[in-house]
């Protein structure tokens, strides 16, 4: 077996590596830096101190009940946390929720934005309708549901058919979850659908009636038109909400105070630090949801996979 000498390369025309961006571009770009830095120079200055200190706090083993007893443990908390099936079984319960809330917020949300977006009598009236929920406190929703789902004064049991009037939502896993997930999303699905009411708006009217010209059907119009030009819309509104979702508290402090493994992370890191006094375990706690905030917000994006350049149609 011989060497062979390489044929010599023909030169090709170079071809840049990005796009040149037009003047248009550069000047949005260069106007939202400057609109952006004042609410992003805010941002950090209020939260920039507490999640240093989380970090700072985490690295000991530090008890509010003796404050002078502060030791110097490195990445012990994390490894606790890490290592405690607690940990983890908080953490698929958050998920769980997440998916499930997001998912069924999704489709509601959707047909509520595809209501808003065609009405054309009262349009008012009934954007205002939807939205009242997502203006209640949440504390305030949670406390309505615990008595909504109450077997002795609720009306939840009385108005479904195929549940006893005397069946406690709150006596076991299954039923104390779904009444939890049941108050999310009547709770936030008007803020899913309001965003996906504003990417519906920007679907052009005339692809539709260009896919009604040629025989399409309201599924393949839905599935074909409207869906691939809301993709960026709809990331947004899963994006924003999967993160509200990640980080549930008050309607599990209000309905379960986290009983039959009910808590997620969020209600873990309360408890590790207002019940139980530990804030050295309970900032570990508190980075180790901000790291995973960040690796759902990473998913979601790395799997919409959206241009926004090409959703904006810049050229």
């Amino acid at each position: 077996m011989s060497l062979t000498k390489a044929p010599p390369q023909t030169s090709s025309p170079r071809r840049d590596a990005k796009p040149e961006q037009s003047d248009r571009m550069v000047a949005e770009n260069r106007l939202g830096r400057r609109l952006v830095a004042p609410a992003l120079l805010l941002m950090l200055l209020v939260t920039a101190f507490p999640m240093l200190r989380a970090l700072y706090l985490s690295l000991f083993q530090y008890s509010l009940t003796a404050p002078d007893d502060r030791e110097f443990i490195g990445l012990s908390n994390y490894l606790t946390a890490l290592s405690d099936p607690l940990f983890w079984k908080t953490t698929l319960n958050t998920v769980f929720i997440m998916i499930v809330t997001v998912g069924v917020e999704l489709v509601i949300g959707f047909a509520f934005a595809m209501v808003m977006h065609r009405v054309i009598f009262a349009r008012g009236l009934i954007r205002t309708s939807i939205l009242i929920p997502y203006g209640i406190i949440t504390v305030v929703s949670g406390f309505a549901w615990q008595f909504a789902f109450s077997n002795n004064n609720g009306f939840v049991n009385s108005w479904l058919p195929f549940v006893d009037e005397t069946f406690n939502w709150f006596d076991g896993y299954s039923s104390s979850i779904a009444a939890i997930m049941i108050s999310e999303i009547w709770k936030t699905t008007p803020f899913m659908s309001l965003l996906l009411l504003a990417g519906l708006a920007q679907v052009s009217e005339d692809m539709i009636e260009a896919a009604k010209v040629d025989g399409a059907t309201w599924l393949q119009r839905l599935t074909k038109v409207i869906l691939p030009n809301m993709r960026a819309a709809i990331m947004v509104a899963v994006l924003f909400r999967a993160l509200d979702a990640y980080r549930i508290f008050d309607n599990i402090f209000v309905m379960t105070a986290g009983a039959y493994n009910t808590e997620s992370i969020s209600f873990l890191t309360y408890r590790q630090v207002i019940e139980q006094f530990q804030l050295g375990i309970g900032s570990a706690l508190s980075v180790l949801l901000f790291l995973s905030v960040l690796v759902v917000a990473f998913v979601i994006v790395k799997l919409f996979r959206v241009d926004l350049a090409a959703a904006r149609q810049e050229s």
